[in-house]
């Protein structure tokens, strides 16, 4: 008998131990997530097929999710003022169409010879910058500290020289890539307007689509995490779009007024950097800045103050207007994305890895609320209510003693 009760003990012991304990079925799971990873790292050659196709259709696919994102709204309400969708899609095509003949027409020859400009002056600019940290380092401030400064820049230009000369040497080095690249860009050209076409006539029946290839208990689920994803890449993409179109109308008149050159390309340029969340602004304020320094010291500070209205209206009305609180990630959180999503995978990482992490959160999301159900190891522990005393009454009182 005592055996039984010793071995129940035990049981009871180990299952609270082993079985009932979180950290432990935590470090379980994540054990059989590593395997799993080392399993395909061994068959991994299997999978380079998928991987290699993925590779060729992937930017098409990615860029027409994008602007499915951002044209899907107005073909919605074309649908709903009585305008059949077939017909919207048409309409919206041919008005991209002309805008995009415009922009070639007018917008492009502009950029082009700004840039040239920008280009060709640039060794000028260069050695206007140098002559000017020479005579602010020749300053008596800067007496103690301006041999080893001075000796750091110079170390710093003359990387930057043979840097540029060892890429002009090289130049020829990478004519199999840049053909790859040309042939991607043609892929991309061409797929892109298809893919497009029909993700906006066809994309609502796109998940029940796929969900019917699920089993019954998981397409519920599935469509609630996939309207999720759905809800958060939407409104991020529309956002952050509709915020660099503002990005670029402002620097381009803020840019103009103060009379800087080149005012039209930084200005689109910084609307482009600005889909790079916090750090977009800052890199479209360096060529500025260079600029003004070629300028003067009133160039500059005319820039800086350009720089924070700039940041002013962005940052207090344009950004909490059109993006809101969607995304609700911390700015900290946000450079770590930017920084790893760079790291790993480039300009198309820093450009993706916001929508990419939302979608990840979503789904980590959904399937911890699932492990929570399923487990039941984080329910609330009943609480034990303790009954207050019962007060005796005075005749219950008199009566015991008597």
């Amino acid at each position: 008998m005592n055996n039984k009760v010793k071995n129940k003990k035990r049981a009871a012991w180990l299952n609270h131990l082993m079985i009932n304990n979180q950290v432990v079925s935590s470090l379980l799971i994540l054990l059989l997530v590593l395997l799993i990873v080392l399993l395909f790292t061994k068959v991994s050659y299997l999978f380079q097929p998928i991987v290699q196709f993925v590779g060729i259709v992937g930017l098409p696919i990615i860029i027409s999710g994008l602007m499915y994102y951002i044209f899907n709204p107005i073909v919605n309400l074309m649908e709903k003022y009585g305008i059949k969708r077939v017909w919207g899609i048409t309409i919206l095509f041919v008005a991209i169409i002309g805008l995009l003949t415009w922009g070639v027409v007018i917008l492009v020859p502009k950029i082009e010879y700004q840039t040239k400009s920008f280009l060709n002056n640039w060794p000028t600019y260069w050695r206007i910058i140098e002559a000017k940290i020479s005579d602010v380092l020749n300053l008596p401030i800067f007496d103690k500290i301006g041999e080893p400064l001075e000796k750091s820049l110079n170390e710093f230009f003359a990387s930057i020289s043979s840097l540029t000369k060892s890429l002009s040497k090289n130049a020829f080095k990478g004519i199999g890539s840049f053909v790859g690249a040309v042939a991607s860009v043609v892929l991309t050209v061409v797929t892109v307007p298809f893919i497009l076409f029909y993700l906006l006539k066809d994309g609502k029946e796109l998940v029940p689509y796929m969900t019917q290839f699920l089993p019954t208990k998981m397409r519920k689920p599935t469509v609630t995490v996939l309207a999720d994803i759905n809800k958060q890449l939407s409104s991020y993409v529309r956002g952050q779009v509709n915020v660099a179109v503002a990005v670029a109308i402002m620097f381009i008149i803020g840019f103009s007024v103060i009379g800087l050159d080149y005012s039209v390309t930084l200005g689109i340029l910084a609307g482009f950097l600005n889909l790079i969340p916090y750090i977009g602004s800052a890199l479209a304020t360096i060529p500025a800045v260079i600029l003004a320094m070629v300028s003067g010291p009133k160039m500059l500070i005319a820039v800086i103050i350009v720089f924070i209205l700039e940041q002013t209206i962005e940052g207090r009305f344009v950004s909490p207007l059109v993006l809101g609180s969607q995304m609700k990630m911390h700015p900290i959180t946000i450079i770590f994305v930017l920084l790893t999503a760079g790291k790993l995978f480039g300009v198309v990482g820093v450009i993706l890895g916001i929508p990419g992490y939302a979608a990840m959160k979503v789904i980590i999301t959904h399937l911890f609320e699932w492990y929570k159900e399923v487990s039941g190891l984080y329910e609330e522990e009943p609480v034990a209510v303790v009954e207050p005393p019962k007060l005796e009454t005075t005749s219950e009182t008199m009566e015991k003693k008597e």
